[in-house]
């Protein structure tokens, strides 16, 4: 079975840095073609200026996906780019602290709003777009689309001070799973990578302001090291592929096996 994407069409939200990024720039070198999304146009404009290809792979749509208009805009705009959509990555992520006792910020709320119903509304939308794609196709014996949403492994830690963050990864795994069962019939799969230990943008700003952060995590991760954010993104082609072709509602793990361990004194990204 091929772990091919070439000629497919992703959408990839939180494509400004990170995790994000870094799956947009693999699809591009896959041969897929790539809407990559955020709020940071300027940094969308020069990465996408960098990619190799870009002109006939890659486009970007800068927005807040939280707001109706910017995620019916964005399928527009990637109608207009590729005629179609065959693959949505999740991929925007923000790890929000607080104050379990006192959480004057609201942080749970915005948690929710940014890493939750934004990927679910915008997972809404696109699924709409692959069933009418598929009946005009009128091709009952494959599978019409992928989605993938990045979640976390602090779905399943204990950890008060990212109360908002767990809360929303371990509903967006839940999401993950609902979909799946409401869209198989549809023939759209629909899974999840939960990350840890994985070099995002949120762990580098992290390690970067704390000395001894690195030791930490190395210290509660069984393989000894962090993981690369390339590494994410195989994971995630995989998903999106044909080899993926008999799975949907599944929360793959990638955190070099820290969650086989029992301590929650260390932050988990």
């Amino acid at each position: 079975m091929s772990f091919s994407i070439s000629g497919k069409v992703a959408i990839v939200t939180g494509s400004a840095n990170g995790v994000g990024l870094a799956i947009a720039r693999h699809f591009v070198a896959q041969g897929a073609r790539v809407v990559l999304v955020d709020r940071d146009e300027k940094r969308l404009r020069s990465e996408v200026a960098k990619m190799s290809g870009a002109d006939e792979h890659a486009i970007f749509f800068a927005g807040d996906l939280r707001e109706h208009l910017t995620r019916a805009n964005l399928l527009s705009a990637t109608l207009d780019a590729f005629d179609r959509v065959d693959i949505l990555i999740n991929a925007t992520r923000e790890c929000i602290a607080c104050d379990p006792l006192n959480d004057q910020g609201d942080a749970v709320q915005d948690a929710l709003q940014q890493n939750l119903l934004a990927s679910m509304k915008l997972s809404q939308l696109i699924a709409r777009q692959m069933i009418t794609q598929a009946e005009e196709a009128e091709d009952d014996a494959k599978a019409i689309g992928s989605i993938i949403n990045l979640s976390s492994i602090a779905a399943r830690r204990t950890q008060p001070e990212l109360m908002a963050y767990s809360i929303a990864s371990a509903a967006l795994d839940q999401m993950t799973r609902s979909l799946a069962v409401a869209l198989a019939k549809h023939r759209i799969r629909i899974n999840a990578v939960a990350l840890g230990s994985v070099m995002s943008a949120n762990l580098k700003d992290q390690i970067n302001a704390h000395e001894d952060y690195r030791d930490m995590i190395l210290q509660q991760t069984p393989m000894g090291r962090i993981g690369a954010s390339s590494e994410a993104a195989e994971a995630v082609q995989f998903l999106a592929s044909d080899a993926a072709a008999f799975m949907t509602g599944q929360i793959i793990t990638i955190d070099g096996g820290r969650t086989l361990l029992d301590p929650v004194s260390v932050p988990a990204h």
